[in-house]
């Protein structure tokens, strides 16, 4: 893509999605496309009105997000390019010259909020809370004349909202993040790394005894690791369900391409998604003897015997 960028996320500015967004090689020199689900941020890539799409996947503490995974298994033509992990810390702010002691309403989203709940019941016990969409739309509702009178969100939104900050990192977990990837219209996969990971979604053929099992033996028989694995019901009948799957590795790795094709002769619905480097670089290793030079050499084994 020589032309500057054109990158869709969550908004309103300031959201964690932004945050992920400013990462992709080329951010510096994009435009941002605030959008409000993550629907509309997918429909955008695919009618070439963004070149990218940054979406949240999965949260350290909550688990995967689920509208992301059912809107990446209901939108075709789409492919995973890349995925990036934010820190998850939230600061109270509120209009100049609001006192902590006069705060009796919060404005937040309901994840920051249970997250900020202890350090709130401790410091501004007699408060309530109106739940907003995003922490940054928390922000920016957060003005004179507002029902709240402070909010809780990402430290990067007071500035943006001529907010000031009374309290940093009131979140109780220190360690939090969430997982974000990088969405762009179905194209070959980048090149492997060495450090990838490979995103499917797969359906269950029927509701039997084994099943999952049989699923997962496609990996475990190659050797292949999973970092994640969350079902989601298919809705069109109660017992139905569709896996999203990470598994640590590229299709270029013969293990990986081994174990599509695998799924594929099981499945009646594959998803691929997309090879992808891995966030966190961490090298993907298949178990046992299935590197790419095990499986050369059985092929090479295979052809003599072939003459």
């Amino acid at each position: 893509m020589s032309n500057p960028l054109k990158i869709a996320y969550l908004g309103p500015a300031g959201t964690f999605t932004e945050m992920a967004a400013k990462q992709l090689t080329g951010a510096d020199a994009a435009s941002f496309i605030a959008v409000g689900s993550v629907r509309e941020a997918l429909d955008a890539v695919l009618a070439n009105n963004a070149d990218r799409a940054v979406v949240p996947i999965e949260n350290s503490l909550e688990g995967g997000v689920s509208a992301t995974m059912d809107a990446l298994a209901s939108t075709a033509g789409v492919q995973i390019f890349g995925e990036y992990l934010v820190p998850v810390t939230f600061d109270l702010m509120a209009s100049p010259g609001t006192t902590l002691d006069s705060i009796e309403v919060v404005y937040t989203h309901p994840v920051a909020y249970a997250q900020s709940r202890k350090w709130l019941q401790e410091k501004i016990p007699n408060h309530s809370h109106i739940p907003t969409s995003s922490t940054a739309a928390a922000a920016k509702n957060t003005v004179s004349g507002s029902t709240a009178d402070a909010a809780i969100a990402a430290p990067g939104a007071a500035g943006m909202y001529g907010l000031v900050t009374l309290a940093s990192d009131i979140g109780e977990n220190k360690n939090a993040q969430t997982r974000f990837l990088e969405v762009g219209r179905s194209a070959k996969p980048t090149a492997r790394t060495g450090f990838d990971k490979t995103s499917v979604i797969v359906e269950l053929p029927d509701d039997r005894p084994g099943g999952l099992l049989e699923m997962l033996e496609q990996f475990a028989a190659r050797g292949v690791n999973l970092s994640r694995i969350e079902s989601r019901p298919v809705g069109d009948r109660f017992g139905r369900y569709r896996f999203n799957i990470d598994a640590q590795g590229h299709i270029d790795d013969q293990a990986i391409a081994e174990a599509l094709m695998g799924l594929h002769r099981f499945s009646p619905k594959v998803i691929f998604l997309g090879s992808y480097p891995r966030a966190d670089k961490s090298e993907s290793v298949h178990e046992g003897n299935n590197a790419n030079k095990a499986y050369q050499s059985a092929q090479d084994w295979l052809d003599s015997l072939k003459g």
